[in-house]
């Protein structure tokens, strides 16, 4: 007789109900996830014949760290009672990346709208430099959710 496929689920690491944190889960569902909108633009650029469409764009690499850090929040919120001083710091960390990111997103948008109002390039590198410094935050959250969960 064949098996449900819900058991399958317990015994695949990332998928695991029983796991507080999982590096592996977080990967999945928030790097991967987050990475999306930059996967689609580096591939459009590859496929169109035109130079209309940039290799990168500040507006994915906003996408990118404002699901970084909603994805910190989250994980956050399932820290223990006596991390309270941790997850603060966490979501007023997340919270001002957010905020900056916004703040970007506008520029960027306007930007595309009025021609030569915001320095394109600009916007760019400090997209990518905030994402740089979100991947850096995410990792060491990473390091300390997982190692608070074994725990």
């Amino acid at each position: 007789m064949p098996r449900a496929a819900g058991h399958m689920i317990g015994r695949l690491p990332f998928l695991s109900p029983a796991m507080k944190f999982s590096k592996s889960k977080w990967f999945i569902y928030t790097l991967l996830v987050g990475l999306i909108p930059i996967l689609i633009r580096l591939l459009v650029w590859f496929v169109v014949t035109t130079n209309q469409v940039e290799p990168i764009s500040a507006i994915e690499l906003v996408t990118f760290g404002l699901v970084i850090h909603a994805s910190v929040i989250n994980e956050a919120e399932h820290l223990p009672a006596k991390d309270h001083e941790w997850k603060s710091a966490l979501n007023g960390q997340a919270i001002t990346f957010i905020t900056l990111y916004g703040a970007l997103y506008a520029l960027a948008a306007f930007g595309d709208k009025v021609d030569g109002a915001v320095e394109a390039d600009a916007i760019e590198e400090i997209a990518i430099s905030l994402s740089s410094m979100s991947i850096l935050l995410a990792i060491m959250n990473l390091h300390h959710f997982s190692t608070r969960s074994k725990r």
